[in-house]
């Protein structure tokens, strides 16, 4: 009988992005002037991209559904993912590319230099299939998944989103938390965040995650019961992709039956091994080149 993890799947629509990173000393104030890049390089991106990497190395069977171009960048996105043996289905359209500001403690801003719009649907009737055969569905913030939102509702598959750093208003993720059966975000611009975690449960969420960085993770589960997580201790090498590693360590650790707690441990594990590289996954390190090359 197979297990747990080679039985179960995980369906992901969203993005996967070309980005330029830019260590910066700190990040740049609202004024003409000059900075020094301390450090900088390009790797492959993209939040959905990023739980694909996890997913998959935890051996998670997962699909990535993706749009990107056929230029140089998509080209080597597509190439870099199929290398790191996760499983895709591409849509041809603008390739997503972003530069990233970052300091070494993390702060950043994503500036984003070519986004994809959504499709006309060319692959729905395979994506409403794959939803309905997978465990989970995970739809992240893009015009695509946010079309497929009432594809991915009508089957019944549980659905987490991730809405990053939601500051509790913002109208575009509305449609994503209210289709959500988990719901994880950062902390970085709640004022609340157990508030908010508790009022997605009160909405009908089963559960709600906020990550907090150095502090670890807290959750609320759907009895309304608080769980905290110390993160894992590690030297930083680079904090993009920790967030989307975190989730995919918790699905991964569900879909596998595990408690909250334990659940969450493996969400600050899983967010521990990507903080030790420069891209979204160690997975990347010897198609792309790891730290000092």
């Amino acid at each position: 009988m197979p297990s747990a993890s080679e039985s179960a799947s995980v369906f992901i629509v969203g993005p996967a992005s070309w980005n330029r990173i830019v260590v910066l000393d700190r990040l740049p104030e609202p004024e003409p002037h000059m900075q020094f890049a301390e450090d900088t390089w390009e790797t492959v991106g993209g939040t959905s991209a990023g739980k694909a990497l996890s997913l998959t190395a935890l051996g998670r069977t997962t699909r990535l559904q993706a749009i990107t171009g056929t230029d140089a960048e998509g080209r080597r996105i597509r190439e870099a993912l199929r290398a790191s043996g996760v499983r895709t289905r591409w849509s041809d359209g603008i390739t997503e590319r972003h530069l990233n500001l970052m300091t070494r403690a993390g702060e950043r801003v994503s500036l984003y230099l070519s986004t994809p719009q959504e499709t006309r649907g060319e692959h729905d009737e395979a994506v409403r299939d794959e939803m309905t055969a997978a465990d989970a569905v995970v739809l992240d913030l893009a015009a695509e998944p946010l079309r497929l939102l009432p594809v991915a509702r009508a089957t019944g598959t549980p659905i987490w989103v991730d809405v990053h750093d939601y500051d509790g208003i913002a109208p575009f993720h509305r449609p994503f938390l209210d289709a959500a059966h988990a719901v994880f975000c950062n902390a970085d611009r709640l004022d609340d965040p157990v508030a908010f975690l508790r009022s997605r449960i009160a909405a009908g969420a089963g559960l709600a995650v906020c990550t907090l960085g150095a502090d670890g993770a807290v959750a609320i589960d759907g009895n309304g019961d608080l769980h905290r997580v110390p993160a894992v201790p590690v030297a930083v090498v680079d904090t993009n992709g920790a967030g989307d590693a975190f989730l995919a360590g918790v699905l991964d650790a569900r879909l596998d039956g595990a408690d909250l707690t334990a659940a969450l441990e493996a969400g600050a594990r899983a967010a521990a091994s990507v903080l030790r590289t420069r891209h979204l996954h160690p997975l990347l390190d010897p198609i792309l080149g790891t730290v000092g090359e």
